[in-house]
């Protein structure tokens, strides 16, 4: 084996392949992006150079400041509900005794392989203002409590976060059950024979042992909220107004719908960056040693 770990040649021979797919399919295209957000471009015709004017136009704008707050809210909402819910679940799934758990894993996993798009038309039917199934159960229910969920202005990013939430909680269900089933069951033992009931025990053991799991679903979870245009686009286009713009729909109606490609660029640089400082805070701050069992 040391032979082999050795022969730097062989190494690089084995890495240049993925190395050359990383470079063409994701650092190119993120390098490019930069440049471009430096220009004065229609996508068509020949760029200006006009060095940070687009990031000193972005920072002024209060579509931008808009988009980052709506992105920063739908994140942090789906980050909530995806991770303590899908915690809840796998929890819940693990215990032997539970009855159904085969069909509880199939019906919340459903909807992260069902089309965006299906999912989308699913609930603008269920948020309809008229005859909406959530208007409806508050009717059955006798609460005077109708809403236009997706044309009022304080309600719609909330709105389009729960579709989002429902539709990949599935995902980090699935993660979190895995890292659940691989804690040691003697672990769980001992605290029982120390006294610890359930709730003790998942709290003082099994959480801190999913700590890395929680890690790579917390990166997903905040870089996916970040990055969410498919919502904004099917079920919104943005509105009521720019209320539910997020930066990835603010970067497509720059580049697409106006034709500033330049001013759209630096909106997807500025969302690069954003996304790199969570990922790395989220490593730095759930930083620890791995453990080993």
């Amino acid at each position: 084996m040391r032979k082999y770990l050795g022969n730097k040649t062989a190494i690089l021979l084995f890495i240049l392949p993925a190395l050359l797919l990383y470079t063409v399919v994701v650092f190119y295209p993120v390098v490019q992006v930069f440049y471009r957000s430096l220009l004065d471009w229609d996508g068509l015709t020949q760029g200006k150079f006009i060095f940070l004017d687009n990031y000193k136009r972005l920072f002024h704008d209060r579509i931008f400041r808009t988009s980052v707050y709506n992105g920063a809210m739908f994140a942090v909402v789906i980050a909530v509900v995806q991770i303590v819910i899908g915690t809840l679940l796998a929890f819940a799934v693990a215990e032997i005794a539970m009855r159904g758990r085969k069909f509880v894993r199939i019906s919340v996993f459903i909807p992260v392989v069902l089309s965006i798009t299906v999912v989308c038309q699913l609930w603008l039917a269920m948020y309809n203002g008229e005859y909406g199934l959530l208007n409806k159960l508050f009717e059955a229910l006798g609460l005077l409590y109708r809403q236009d969920w997706l044309t009022n202005e304080k309600t719609a990013i909330f709105a389009l976060a729960a579709v989002n939430a429902w539709q990949y909680m599935g995902y980090h269900f699935a993660l979190l059950l895995a890292a659940v089933k691989s804690v040691p069951e003697h672990y769980m033992e001992a605290a029982r024979i120390d006294g610890a009931n359930k709730l003790q025990a998942h709290a003082r053991i099994t959480i801190p042992l999913l700590s890395e799991t929680y890690k790579f679903c917390l990166v997903l979870a905040l870089t996916g909220g970040l990055n969410a245009f498919a919502n904004m686009f099917i079920m919104t286009g943005g509105g009521p107004g720019t209320t539910t713009y997020t930066l990835t729909y603010m970067m497509y109606r720059s580049a697409f719908r106006v034709g500033e490609f330049g001013y759209g660029s630096a909106s997807a640089a500025f969302l690069v960056i954003e996304c790199l400082v969570i990922t790395l805070l989220i490593n730095r701050l759930i930083a620890r040693d791995p453990i080993v069992y």
